[in-house]
C-alpha cells in the first residue's frame, strides 16, 4: 500500500444501530477503490471486515475492523464498528481515534435507539459527521421520512447534498445538489437530472445554499444580493459548516446494490477533516501533570495511542494504534508512559480486516498495528522516553450483566483464570473478578450476548470450556444490638496445653463502616503479644456468618478483659477463644441479612415509561427521579441486585430492544424479613 501524507488521510468511524449496513458499506468502499474484485456479503460470511468465526455465524459485527481504502490520491481509514448494543466498547475505541463520523440509517427503520447512542458518542469527541441513508432499494424505503426523523430527534441542521433517483425497487442513482448532476448505477455515470425531480431539487438546493452562505460574510453578502454561488464556494462553505458541526450533510444510496458509494467516497475526502486539519493534540505530561500540545506532523515528538487489543493464541497480542504525532517505525524502541517501561517495536502492519500488510513506518495521523507488545494495554500512550506524554484514553462503560463461570474439567480450571484475563485485556468492557463472599469467579459484560460470545471465544481461541450460571448475590450479615460474650479455649493434652480467655463486646456500626477492632485491655489481663491474634481470629470467623454463612460486617469488637496462662497460652489459643466469643455473642446481637442495593439509570423511549416503572415496582425498586432527553425518558432508581441479575434481558424484552441502562453499587440495606427467611433456609440446606 502506498504511503500517504497526513493531509491525505481520513480516519472515519462507521456508526449506526445494528443491521443498518456498515459492514456492507465498508465492503462496497473496498470494491469501488479496487482493493477487492468482488463484493462480499454479510449473510454469506464473505466480507473483509467480518472475519471472526462468531461474526460469520451470527451475521453481525462483534468488533471494530480497520478497512483502509485508497481514493483519488487519499487514504480513508474506515473503522467498521459493531451496531449491537453489547459491543459498545469497540465503538468507543473507534470513535476516540476517528476525526469524523459517518452515521448510517436504514432507509426503512430510520432513527433507532442505536442511532441516538452513536450520535452521543460522536458528540463526546466533537466529531464532524455525515449521514448516509442506506438501503434505498428496500421495500418501504423513504428518504424524506428519515430526514424528518433526524430533524425531529437531533439538534443539528440536516442538509441533503444528494437526493435519490427513484426509490425501493426503482432506486437507480442520486442527484448531486452541488454539481447539479444525476449519478446513475454502480459506476456513478453522469446523467441529466430527471425533470420529475426538479421541484424537489429546487427546494433542497435552496436549503443548501442558505446553509452554506452562513459560513462566511462574503458568501452571505453575495447570497443576499441575489448572486449565484459557485460550485467551489458551495463546497468551501459547506466544509466550514461541517467542521463547526452546525451542518450535517445527508447522502443516500445502497451498499449492497453498490449505488451512491463513489459519490460518498468523494464526500468523505472533500468534507471530513484530515488529522492535519483537526489541529493541535492535547496530552498530559506524566511528570508534571500539566497539559501539553503537539502538532500533528512527523517532525514532532512521538505520541501514539493504543485503542484496541486483539488476543491471538498463535501470534500473541495484536495492538491497534493511531499515531498522533511523530513517526512510528518498525524495529524501534518506544516508551510506555503508563507502565514507565520501554517497548520493543517489531514489524509494523497496516490492517485490512484480518489481513496484515507489513510496512516500515506508520506516519502521523495514520492507523496501524504491532504484535507482541509486553506491557501495552488498550488506552496506553507510546512516546519518546525523552518527551513522555499521556493521551486521553477511550472511556468505556461499566458492565451491567454478570455470570458465574465454572470450568468443565481440571485442565480447564488450570487455564481458566489466565485466558479470562486475556479476554478482558482484549475487551475493556469485560471484567473478571473473584467474589470472596460466594467464592465464585464472576465474568461481567454489557449483556447476555456479550458474555455468551466471550465464553465461546474462550473455547475457540484457547480451548478452554466453561459453564455459566446466575451469580450468587453477595449478601452480608450484621448485628443490630450490643452484646458481650466470653470466649474461653482450654485444652489439656499430655504435654503443653492450650489456654486463651477473652471477653469481647460487639457493637453495631453504621452501614458501610466495615469492621473495627478496639483494644480496651488494662493491667495486662491479656498480654500485648496475644492481642493481634484475637483480632486475627475475629477476622477469620466473621467471613462465615451465623445466619447463612455470609461475611459479617459493620460492627465493632472491643476486647475488654480476659486471662492467660504463663505456659499454656499461645496465639492459636487466643484466636480460637475469639472464635468462641463470636459464635456465642452474634446470635444474641440481633443478626440480620444485608443485600446490595444498586443505582440504576435507565434510558428508554417515552412510550415505554409506564411498563418500565411497573416492572421496577415489582422488583422492589425505588424510583429516585425522571427526566426527558431528546424524546427519551431517563429514569433513576435504586433496586436490590437480587432482583436485577437478568435486567439486561428483561429491559430489552419490555422496550423491544430500545432501552439501555447503567448500574453501579450504592450501599447495603437490610433484607425484608420474609425474603431473608427464604435466603437463610436455602443457605442452610446447601450447607447440610
Amino acid at each position: 500500500m502506498k504511503e500517504y501524507q497526513t493531509e491525505q488521510l481520513r480516519n472515519i468511524a462507521l456508526l449506526s444501530h445494528g443491521s443498518a449496513g456498515k459492514t456492507s458499506l465498508a465492503e462496497a468502499m473496498l470494491f469501488n477503490t479496487g482493493a477487492i474484485t468482488r463484493l462480499g456479503r454479510v449473510d454469506e460470511g464473505t466480507t473483509v471486515s467480518d472475519y471472526d468465526e462468531e461474526e460469520i455465524r451470527r451475521h453481525i459485527s462483534l468488533s471494530t475492523s480497520v478497512v483502509p481504502c485508497e481514493w483519488n490520491g487519499h487514504k480513508i481509514n474506515a473503522l467498521d464498528t459493531p451496531g449491537y448494543l453489547d459491543f459498545v466498547g469497540e465503538v468507543k475505541g473507534a470513535v476516540r481515534v476517528a476525526n469524523g463520523a459517518l452515521i448510517l440509517l436504514d432507509a426503512v427503520a430510520g432513527v433507532e435507539v442505536g442511532t441516538d447512542l452513536v450520535w452521543g458518542y460522536a458528540d463526546e469527541q466533537n466529531l464532524p459527521r455525515l449521514i448516509f441513508i442506506n438501503k434505498m432499494d428496500r421495500e418501504n424505503a423513504n428518504f424524506k421520512r428519515c430526514l424528518d426523523a433526524l430533524r425531529e430527534k437531533f439538534e443539528a441542521s440536516f442538509i441533503p447534498i444528494q437526493l435519490p433517483v427513484g426509490s425501493q425497487a426503482d432506486f437507480e442513482g442520486v442527484v448531486d445538489l452541488i454539481a447539479m448532476k444525476a449519478q446513475q448505477g454502480s459506476k456513478a455515470e453522469e446523467r441529466e437530472i430527471p425533470a420529475s425531480l426538479q421541484d424537489e431539487i429546487d427546494d433542497y438546493r435552496l436549503q443548501l445554499i442558505e446553509a452554506v452562505a452562513e459560513s462566511e460574510d462574503e458568501l452571505i453578502l453575495k447570497y443576499l444580493e441575489g448572486e449565484e454561488l459557485t460550485e467551489e464556494e458551495i463546497r468551501r462553505g459547506l466544509k466550514v459548516r461541517i467542521a463547526d458541526r452546525s451542518v450535517v450533510p445527508v447522502l443516500c444510496g445502497s451498499a449492497t446494490a453498490n449505488i451512491g458509494i463513489q459519490p460518498l467516497l468523494q464526500a468523505i475526502i472533500e468534507y471530513l477533516p484530515s488529522p492535519a486539519e483537526v489541529g493541535e493534540i492535547v496530552g498530559t505530561n506524566p511528570a508534571t501533570g500539566e497539559e501539553e500540545t503537539l502538532e500533528p506532523n512527523e517532525l514532532g515528538p512521538l505520541a501514539v495511542l493504543a485503542f484496541k487489543t486483539l488476543a491471538d493464541p498463535y501470534v500473541g497480542k495484536l495492538t491497534y494504534f493511531r499515531v498522533y504525532s511523530g513517526l512510528m517505525e518498525s524495529d524501534s524502541r518506544v516508551f510506555n508512559s503508563r507502565s514507565g517501561e520501554m517497548e520493543r517495536i517489531g514489524q509494523l502492519y497496516i490492517l485490512r480486516g484480518k489481513d496484515q500488510i507489513p510496512t516500515d513506518r506508520v506516519r502521523s495521523g495514520d492507523i496501524g498495528a504491532v504484535a507482541k507488545l509486553g506491557n501495552t494495554s488498550t488506552g496506553d500512550t507510546l512516546c519518546d522516553k525523552g518527551h513522555p506524554i499521556v493521551l486521553t484514553p477511550p472511556t468505556f462503560p461499566k458492565p451491567v450483566f454478570s455470570v458465574a463461570v465454572h470450568p468443565k474439567t481440571k485442565s480447564d480450571l488450570d487455564k481458566m483464570s489466565t485466558t479470562l484475563a486475556r479476554l478482558a485485556e482484549e475487551d475493556p468492557t469485560l471484567h473478571v473478578d473473584r467474589e470472596p463472599s460466594t467464592n465464585e469467579t464472576i465474568l461481567s459484560g454489557m449483556g447476555e450476548s456479550h458474555v455468551d460470545i466471550a465464553a465461546r471465544r474462550l473455547h475457540q481461541k484457547f480451548g478452554v470450556n466453561i459453564t455459566t450460571s446466575v451469580p450468587k448475590v453477595p449478601y452480608r450479615e450484621t448485628i443490630t444490638k450490643t452484646t458481650s460474650a466470653q470466649g474461653r479455649h482450654k485444652k489439656q493434652t499430655g504435654g503443653r496445653g492450650q489456654f486463651g480467655d477473652v471477653f469481647i463486646r460487639f457493637e453495631p456500626l453504621p452501614r458501610g463502616s466495615g469492621f473495627e477492632f478496639v483494644d480496651e485491655i488494662r493491667g495486662g489481663a491479656v498480654p500485648n503479644q496475644y492481642i493481634p491474634a484475637v483480632e486475627k481470629g475475629l477476622r477469620e470467623i466473621m467471613e462465615k456468618g451465623i445466619l447463612a454463612g455470609y461475611p459479617t460486617a459493620d460492627f465493632r469488637a472491643a476486647l475488654y478483659d480476659g486471662s492467660f496462662h504463663t505456659v499454656d497460652s499461645s496465639e492459636i489459643a487466643f484466636k480460637l477463644a475469639a472464635h468462641l466469643a463470636f459464635k456465642k455473642a452474634i446470635p444474641e446481637a440481633g443478626p440480620v441479612l444485608l443485600e446490595p442495593i444498586m443505582n440504576f439509570t435507565i434510558t428508554i423511549p417515552e412510550g415505554f415509561t409506564g411498563d418500565v416503572l411497573g416492572d421496577l415496582n415489582s422488583k422492589r425498586g425505588r424510583v429516585q427521579g425522571m427526566d426527558q432527553q431528546r424524546g427519551m425518558a431517563v429514569i433513576t432508581a435504586q433496586v436490590p441486585l437480587a432482583e436485577m441479575q437478568r435486567y439486561a434481558t428483561d429491559l430489552r424484552s419490555i422496550t423491544q430492544g430500545r432501552g439501555i441502562y447503567t448500574m453501579e453499587f450504592s450501599h447495603y440495606e437490610e433484607v425484608p424479613s420474609h425474603i431473608a427467611q427464604k435466603i437463610i433456609g436455602e443457605a442452610k440446606r446447601e450447607m447440610e
